[in-house]
């Protein structure tokens, strides 16, 4: 596996700190489990961070902030530890923590259609306003041309995609943002399994993306 395509910095260190929403750490942390040059990144962010909070000198809170630090630990989810990625023994297609929340490996996953050669799984249960989903498309085939309401990060798992003159592999990311409109076309030879992140709607441009989107909630 040779990745070609990586996180941002600016990604990556949010990681480290915890402040990325739920959707994308699992996205992050899928990449990490795959990506060595990533995941040395992330490590160095954490060590940093870690160097910047051990020279903090302590101060003395009153009794007001204690209370309010007491609230925010006692608040729904806020002791829920973020994703972080695992070491890889084997060989799946799914490396954790994605594995996990899908409930195994790609047989586990549950498709549904949402266009010709296209399939998704999402997944509605993950906190935050980004949503993330697998997608599933046929060799040679393509899914619809869009553009994005936000940022748009997806992760080859399997196969790969071609878009413009960029091709992306198992383990490569490819980051869109609200200037980017393409059209991804799968690899011949194998289907292509790829998970995405979205910070928005995907903008469509012809009728069948735009009667279908409320539907799929794409």
């Amino acid at each position: 596996m040779n990745i070609q395509h990586h996180l941002m910095d600016e990604t990556l260190m949010a990681y480290a700190a915890g402040d990325l929403d739920q959707a994308t750490s699992y996205l992050v942390a899928t990449h990490l489990a795959l990506c060595p040059t990533c995941r040395a990144s992330a490590d160095l962010a954490d060590d940093i961070g870690g160097g910047l909070i051990e020279d903090v000198e302590p101060v003395v809170m009153d009794s007001v902030s204690f209370g309010n630090v007491l609230e925010r630990l006692d608040a729904p989810g806020s002791t829920a530890e973020l994703p972080r990625a695992a070491h890889v023994g084997d060989n799946p297609i799914l490396p954790e923590p994605l594995r996990s929340i899908v409930g195994g490996d790609v047989d586990a996953i549950k498709w549904r259609r949402i266009g010709p050669g296209v399939h998704q799984m999402r997944f509605d249960d993950i906190d935050g306003t980004s949503s993330i989903r697998l997608l599933k498309i046929a060799a040679g085939s393509s899914v619809l041309e869009h553009g994005h309401n936000g940022e748009e990060l997806t992760m080859v798992l399997t196969g790969g995609f071609d878009d413009g003159d960029q091709s992306f592999t198992r383990g490569d990311i490819e980051i869109a943002d609200q200037d980017t409109v393409h059209q991804p076309v799968a690899m011949q030879g194998e289907d292509c399994i790829c998970l995405a992140m979205t910070t928005g709607p995907l903008k469509f441009f012809d009728i069948f993306g735009k009667v279908a989107q409320p539907f799929f909630r794409i």
